[in-house]
């Protein structure tokens, strides 16, 4: 599978499906699973379990690299990570069943471990 470019805005998975409060990619990219669980551990640290996080990208994108000090050529190399590619708009992570202070304060932290930058979302209908 090639790496490509991702252009344009995402239009799938823009708009909170399952939980009161998210977090919102501004700018496109790559992000490993390891990211992502390093995100994830992240809010559910904070929020002591708490609530209920739903992860709204999956790593299903191999990225391949050749081995250190290997020639050219020999075909390509051996799948080394995964990566889910995000477009701007894109939901990435959901929470429910706290506060907003404390939603917010998680999701913070959780954006915090991606390599792009991230938005508060609270849903429209929300009331307090």
């Amino acid at each position: 599978m090639q790496k490509g470019r991702i252009r344009g805005l995402a239009y799938r998975g823009s708009t909170l499906a399952y939980g009161s409060f998210g977090i919102k990619t501004l700018e496109e990219g790559f992000i490993t699973s390891r990211q992502i669980e390093a995100a994830r551990i992240a809010i559910n640290r904070y929020m002591k379990r708490e609530g209920q996080v739903w992860i709204r990208i999956f790593p299903d994108k191999p990225i391949t690299s050749k081995p250190a000090e290997v020639r050219m050529g020999k075909g390509k190399g051996a799948p080394s990570h995964w990566v889910a590619p995000v477009r701007p708009g894109r939901l990435m992570f959901e929470v429910d069943g706290v506060s907003p202070e404390t939603a917010q304060e998680a999701l913070r932290l959780g954006a915090q471990k991606l390599p792009v930058k991230c938005k508060f979302v609270v849903r429209p209908d929300y009331a307090q």
